[in-house]
């Protein structure tokens, strides 16, 4: 009977063990992400940047869905099937066609295949110009010019979005009804985001080969277009006329300045009346004309 017990004794000890050590397996649990990070990749300080500060993308699902075992008639048609749902995503938060964000990704992504966006995950040519992630080098207008890299080809289309929402010289855009996919191919060029003159004729004409602007009308029937996008737009337009100023930092140049505020170095000495380069440290300077 005492031998008994004792084996059950000791049944129990084990018992205990294996429990607790299963219990401190499973509390080994790998550390949190951040919201879409995708297998395990560490994002760069920008790309959290762009998960805190923005709406997220396909809340509850992972990325984009992946295109299906069929073969697409050509790389242009998988390109649309995997990307125009994050498009019509973008044209929802920030009012930028979707239309609008296909074409340009077609025509500047190879559909998808060229060699910088095979490399980085750039879909839209977005230079570094202050971006703090990983970076490719490549060939453009000059040799070796320096591109953002993505951990997620999503992230590039934010960052196109906010591309386009943060500076001044597009605020135009976002004046014309979210469905004129005309007047925005040409607006852009008139802005000075593409040198090519063709470029406004290549949007359009990409947007009608492909129906693109059916994805714009998916949108705009269901009242998709949110009260971010509503309010984003309302702001732009009551501080399109304000004046803003930037207060000069260690370090600073007029070079520097102008670059992190999409302006040329003749045009900040203009608005502020300089003569000369010198700048100091306090000085404030005005970035906006009112």
């Amino acid at each position: 009977m005492i031998k008994h017990i004792k084996l059950a004794g000791i049944s129990l000890i084990m018992l205990s063990l294996v429990a607790c050590g299963g219990s401190k397996k499973a509390s080994q649990k790998q550390k949190p992400v951040y919201q879409g990070q995708t297998s395990g990749r560490v994002l760069s300080q920008s790309e959290r940047d762009l998960e805190r500060n923005t709406p997220v993308i396909d809340p509850g699902e992972d990325d984009f869905k992946n295109p299906p075992k069929a073969n697409f008639s050509s790389n242009t048609a998988r390109y649309i099937y995997t990307y125009k749902d994050i498009a019509k995503q973008e044209m929802r938060m920030y009012g930028i066609p979707a239309s609008i964000t296909m074409a340009q990704g077609i025509l500047e992504s190879g559909s998808g295949v060229g060699p910088l966006t095979s490399r980085s995950n750039n879909h839209f040519g977005i230079k570094c110009n202050g971006w703090r992630g990983q970076k490719v080098y490549h060939d453009d207008d000059r040799a070796q010019e320096c591109f953002r890299k993505y951990t997620n080809p999503k992230y590039s289309f934010r960052d196109h979005s906010l591309f386009l929402k943060n500076r001044s010289r597009y605020a135009g855009l976002f004046r014309l009804d979210a469905d004129d996919y005309k007047g925005w191919a040409h607006g852009l060029k008139a802005a000075g985001y593409a040198t090519d003159p063709r470029y406004p004729r290549k949007l359009i004409s990409l947007i009608k080969r492909y129906d693109l602007h059916k994805y714009d009308e998916e949108v705009l029937n269901t009242g998709e277009i949110n009260q971010i996008a509503q309010e984003q737009q309302k702001n732009q337009r009551k501080n399109q006329n304000r004046s803003l100023t930037y207060t000069v930092k260690k370090g600073d140049t007029l070079y520097s300045i102008s670059k992190r505020h999409d302006l040329k170095v003749s045009q900040l000495k203009r608005l502020n009346n300089l003569r000369g380069n010198n700048i100091s440290v306090g000085q404030k300077l005005k970035i906006k004309s009112n």
